[in-house]
């Protein structure tokens, strides 16, 4: 999340004025994330709560996999998974244009982001994110993964040649690293709806339970098993310090079994699929170093913490999951 776009207060109490949610009281930007500028709106004298995201789509979304990502939002919430709900204007829309951009109002759930997860707060993961995967089974929509070997091939291309402005080693590591990636995709493995982006910050705990997974904006049609390592290796591993913590990521993996149990072939790519889900996240974190406008409300995220990842998980193999 982030604030790449301003709006005036009359701008922000015209658009919630479109919501049977009351009037607006505050609306406070969020400077995280890199993707889309969000706000946290408080209302008063509305009928469907108080507090709401307000996210307008600024990068790396596609406007026509709105309606995907936001369907599934209410199809998951209507089975009962952690998920906000969207929040539709008196037409009936889900999302709206505003200055010309396309807006969605998100329904608020309560909860902290930690930086330290516990092993209990990761089987509890572990197991919301098993629980999504089976309860979008029957939802209709698809969406292809543009961050698939392809799409990461093409933003590593689109920096420019300059990944040597971020480390001097990383424009050889990727050239080593992509080659494998490309050519040994276990396609042939369960797929389904995966979110593909299930960091700490995109989980909101109370205690050591799940309350809510949020930003769904790069939620696909995926291999299942990739959606795990994904998050493991999001997890799994000490923020600053870049430590290995096997007690975090054994959790996420056993809450994950405990709804969905892995076969023997999704076990075994565990640790290829890890080391995938870090090439994605040095690519998108290396463009957006180089790229990100000067005055964006938003921290920009070093790239070089999921090369440290990723070399991990190429010596550890199979037992980083054990």
């Amino acid at each position: 999340m982030a604030v790449y776009t301003h709006l005036s207060a009359e701008d922000l109490s015209d658009l919630i004025g479109q919501y049977d949610v009351g009037e607006l009281v505050s609306a406070k930007g969020i400077a995280e994330g890199v993707s889309n500028s969000n706000w946290l709106i408080e209302t008063a004298g509305g009928e469907a709560g108080s507090r709401f995201i307000l996210t307008m789509y600024e990068r790396h979304i596609d406007l026509a996999d709105l309606p995907f990502f936001l369907d599934l939002l209410d199809h998951l919430a209507a089975r009962g998974c952690p998920v906000p709900r969207t929040i539709h204007d008196r037409s009936g829309a889900a999302s709206r244009k505003i200055g010309g951009k396309t807006v969605a109002l998100i329904e608020f759930l309560p909860g902290l982001s930690v930086d330290a997860p516990t092993p209990a707060q990761a089987r509890s993961a572990g197991e919301a994110l098993a629980g999504m995967h089976l309860a979008s089974r029957d939802y209709g929509g698809r969406r292809a993964n543009t961050l698939g070997p392809a799409g990461v091939a093409a933003l590593f291309d689109s920096c420019e040649g300059r990944l040597g402005e971020i480390d001097p080693a990383l424009p050889a590591l990727v050239a080593d690293h992509m080659p494998k990636l490309a050519g040994n995709w276990p396609d042939t493995l369960p797929q389904g709806i995966a979110h593909t982006d299930l960091f700490p910050d995109n989980v909101l705990v109370e205690g050591d339970r799940v309350n809510a997974m949020i930003d769904f904006y790069f939620a696909c049609h995926e291999t299942l098993a990739y959606d795990l390592a994904t998050t493991h290796l999001a997890w799994s591993f000490e923020r600053g310090t870049g430590q290995f913590r096997p007690d975090v990521g054994r959790a996420l993996v056993e809450g994950y079994e405990t709804v969905r149990p892995l076969s023997d072939e999704e076990r075994a790519a565990l640790p290829f699929l890890a080391k995938a889900a870090a090439l994605r996240f040095i690519a998108t974190r290396s463009y957006d170093w180089l790229f990100t406008p000067a005055d964006a409300l938003v921290t920009r995220k070093d790239p070089m913490e999921f090369v440290q990842r990723l070399l991990f998980y190429d010596e550890a193999g199979p037992k980083a999951f054990a």
